[in-house]
């Protein structure tokens, strides 16, 4: 089966300084706090470096299905607060979104038998909001692969880095043109005829008990030298998004929060992405055990 060459950017930038500028307040009685993270120097080169890493894996196809102000690992049951978000995968996704409304909801992935909620901020095309072409999420096994374990039902958790003041202090975004190799942390010009393009790789070290940690992070860590730590034992496979959007040039931002004012005009480097899972049990244990344990490359069928 064809395995698509990620291109990955070069450790050197992962030295550049990683201090946060702090910027984003919310609004009165709301925290921002799950929105940024500063990754520690270890964390980010662990993340640049294992961008481009190859191996075992099964996929998901999405489509885009609405988007909205609303965040449910951030702002768990506050509808309206965040900035705008483009959904895809649980068709029911909202603020209020649980485990169990995720499992009795719909979804327009393939395989059906994953109702995960996944999200990123909404991209803008001169002030226009676009949806994706295509949405590919792959599993992967990419250290240790025979350990690796399902996601736990209703595990959640953030990756990236919304808060960003520059593109040295999100180790995570990473977009690029299709057809094009090179990548870059802040959007490309990317030429007539091609596409933007966004890659983004979530941790595969997680610590084995907490479904979720206060700033939505703590209880996940990347692996250091392909080697979970032990404060994060437990190996699941590597949730790789790939989306592609109908557009190119210049005139290109995210939906963002800055000065503690939602906003439509944040900068590539800010991009960042969430994940819900509301798999089937029995089928998700399938397709790890059959692909990425047994290391295999498989597709949206969990079959090699």
């Amino acid at each position: 089966m064809h395995v698509r060459i990620r291109g990955a950017i070069g450790i050197a930038a992962v030295a550049m300084s990683l201090v946060a500028a702090g910027l984003v307040v919310g609004q009165p009685g709301v925290s921002h706090a799950g929105h940024g993270h500063v990754y520690s120097a270890e964390q980010a080169r662990a993340m640049a470096e294992q961008q481009a890493v190859p191996g075992s894996e099964f996929r998901v196809t999405c489509a885009a299905s609405h988007r909205g102000q609303d965040d449910p690992i951030v702002f768990q049951n506050q509808s309206g607060v965040s900035h705008m978000h483009e959904f895809f995968g649980n068709r029911t996704t909202n603020a209020f979104s649980t485990l169990t409304s995720l499992r009795a909801g719909a979804t327009n992935c393939n395989p059906v038998s994953d109702k995960s909620a996944y999200w990123v901020p909404t991209l803008y095309k001169n002030g226009q909001p676009v949806a994706p072409d295509s949405v590919t999420i792959y599993y992967q096994g990419i250290h240790d692969r025979e350990r690796a374990v399902a996601h736990p039902q209703g595990l959640r958790y953030v990756v990236g880095n919304a808060k960003a003041a520059s593109a040295a202090e999100n180790p995570a975004a990473r977009w690029s043109c299709t057809t094009q190799s090179p990548s870059s942390r802040d959007f490309l010009v990317c030429p007539p005829g091609t596409k933007v393009e966004t890659y983004l790789d979530f941790p595969t070290c997680w610590n084995g008990r907490d479904l979720d940690s206060p700033n939505h992070r703590d209880h996940m860590a990347f692996a250091v030298g392909l080697v979970c730590p032990p404060s994060h034992p437990v190996v699941v496979p590597r949730l790789e998004f790939l989306i592609t959007y109908p557009v190119n040039g210049t005139g290109l931002s995210l939906g963002g929060t800055r000065n503690g004012v939602n906003v439509t005009s944040a900068p590539g480097y800010t991009f960042h992405g969430d994940f819900m899972n509301a798999w089937d049990p029995a089928e998700l244990q399938r397709r790890v055990r059959n692909c990425i344990n047994a290391g295999y490359i498989c597709g949206t069928d969990g079959n090699p």
